[in-house]
């Protein structure tokens, strides 16, 4: 394998990751896949052998610029060897809580640096015949789009095993640079790189003006006055909200995505706002189940956004921005909540927040690498809680993946707690199921496995909810139904009705004087009857059925 002429350099949004990242505080993505089966370790170690020349990336490791002048650069590890990164570990119970414990540790631990950033863990002896898989790879090679990119490289559509390469690939090494030039390049490189992000903010900058000026009428200002005080607010801290210690733990469960979907063109919201109700509906729970109160408190929400307009998901590194998303805690109606989720996701579209994030990001970025790195241990340090929770949602692929034959069963995703944010959720769609991993600090949340019961519970609410409404939505309008309308009489059935009866005397038929007088009936003082004289003069306004609060509407920011 040959070097690319300009040297494979570490972005400056990815160098953050590896400056927050601390000792016993691990910045890495991951996932637990399951697979129907027994994985054979030997097959799986020269399967993804065969796949590292996809991915060059994963045989480099990251080495500092010299001096702290530039961004670190990714280099061949001369010393690469596939069993450091690729393990055998088998379970004693085979069940699924040991699964979590054994992940809540590997997820506790970090990367070693002299290394490729990444690991895969082969779990032997699950019941049900089955074998876990752990992918685990550092922050600043990939955000989760781009981990789906990799799973999709490392797995394939085909349920027949593949044939696997009978020689080992052999790895050829170049030579390192010399110190002189990795300084003199990396300088010239970085600040090349420094002079590119300024135009290109600048040009973020005018674009954003642009489509401000272009559109400025489409944001409702009494609506943006109602929600700017959520938006100022400062957020306020939940019992998670407390500064990581570590060890972490992880749980997970799945939600069918049939049904998310039909909840979503029932009340004409997107996917995305779905999750985000049923996220706020089990962190509530979750607070009312301890005792918390929840009256006037607002959950902000840290919301990944994809920003990868003309690359593909395999593409490695981070192209993502952050939003900031606000809904008061305390509104338990289901839909009322799906309302307010979606209102306010609409709210951040319209004003671009995730581009002022991104482009607060970039410049934040241009900092010296040496003063970030200070900046980072620090801020990882402070107790400070500028949102309540990571709540990230990544479509994967909808059709069966296949590892040497062995069908993929379920795939839960990892995202990293830190800071005050010591409880996280990572959302993860594939083969029509909505797969979520919980992460959290065993001080902070040890009784984190709750928040799957409590998922359930909310998903079970809103759905009921969101059917009932859809039914209402199908009944026939009132105004085609007449209330308390009289029914046709026919004239045969009068007849029938006045005929004289055998059983009837004789003499009330030829003398209608001596037929009883019915009784009177007496009526009170506030119901006697009036003479109503209808007024031809006024118009008749007929009383149509109200609109439902909730109605369908389309959304132009649909997420399929």
């Amino acid at each position: 394998m040959q070097n690319r002429q300009q040297t494979d350099r570490l972005s400056w949004g990815d160098t953050v990751f590896l400056h927050l990242e601390r000792e016993g505080m691990p910045l890495n993505v991951a996932s637990i896949c399951m697979f129907d089966g027994q994985v054979s370790f030997q097959d799986c170690l020269r399967f993804v052998e065969s796949k590292l020349s996809l991915l060059p990336r994963y045989l480099k490791r990251l080495l500092p610029a010299p001096f702290g002048l530039g961004l670190p650069t990714w280099e061949y590890d001369p010393q690469f060897d596939l069993k450091r990164h690729v393990h055998d570990v088998e379970l004693k119970h085979g069940t699924e809580s040991e699964l979590r414990t054994l992940a809540g540790k590997l997820f506790s631990t970090m990367l070693d640096r002299q290394h490729p950033l990444w690991d895969i863990t082969l779990v032997r002896g699950l019941k049900r015949n089955r074998t876990a898989v752990i992918f685990r790879l550092h922050h600043c090679m990939a955000d989760g789009i781009a981990g789906v990119g990799i799973m999709n490289v490392l797995l394939d559509t085909n349920p027949e095993a593949p044939a696997l390469p009978r020689k080992r690939l052999k790895l050829r090494v170049p030579k390192p640079q010399d110190p002189l030039s990795s300084l003199t390049t990396g300088f010239v490189e970085s600040y090349s790189d420094f002079v590119k992000r300024i135009l290109s903010a600048l040009t973020d900058l005018l674009n954003m003006g642009e489509r401000a000026a272009a559109n400025g009428t489409d944001l409702d200002t009494n609506e943006f006055v109602s929600l700017l005080p959520e938006l100022s607010a400062f957020t306020e801290r939940l019992r998670f909200n407390v500064l990581y210690k570590g060890p972490q733990k992880f749980t997970f469960t799945h939600l069918p995505l049939a049904d998310i979907k039909s909840i979503r063109h029932a009340c004409g919201t997107s996917v995305n706002d779905v999750i985000l109700a049923l996220m706020t509906a089990t962190i509530r729970r979750y607070c009312e189940l301890h005792g918390d109160p929840v009256k006037g408190k607002l959950l902000r929400i840290m919301v990944p956004v994809n920003l990868r307009a003309g690359t593909t998901a395999s593409d490695l590194g981070n192209r993502i921005s952050l939003v900031p998303v606000t809904i008061p805690l305390d509104i338990k109606p289901p839909l009322k909540l799906l309302a307010a989720a979606h209102k306010r996701s609409e709210f951040l579209k319209q004003v671009h927040a995730a581009e002022l994030v991104s482009l607060a990001g970039g410049l934040i970025g241009m900092f010296p690498t040496s003063l970030q790195g200070m900046v980072g241990a620090l801020m990882s340090r402070l107790p400070v809680s500028a949102f309540n929770l990571v709540c990230t949602n990544v479509p994967g692929p909808q059709v069966p993946l296949y590892l040497l034959g062995h069908k993929m069963l379920h795939c839960y995703p990892y995202v990293p707690v830190g800071g005050e944010m010591a409880v996280n959720c990572a959302i993860l769609s594939y083969n029509g199921a909505a797969y979520f991993g919980f992460s959290g600090d065993v001080h902070a949340a040890p009784d984190l496995r709750r928040l799957e019961k409590l998922l359930h519970e909310s998903f079970d609410e809103l759905r009921d909810a969101a059917s009932h409404k859809q039914s209402r939505q199908h009944q026939p309008s009132p105004k085609h139904t007449k209330k308390n309308s009289v029914p046709p009489v026919s004239l045969q059935s009068l007849s029938k009705e006045t005929s004289l009866s055998q059983d009837q005397p004789p003499f009330l038929a030829s003398s209608p004087m001596t037929q009883p007088k019915p009784l009177p009936v007496p009526i009170a003082a506030s119901e006697k009857p009036r003479s109503i004289k209808p007024d031809l003069g006024q118009p008749i306004i007929p009383i149509l059925p109200q609109p439902d609060f909730f109605q369908t509407v389309n959304n132009p920011h649909e997420v399929k």
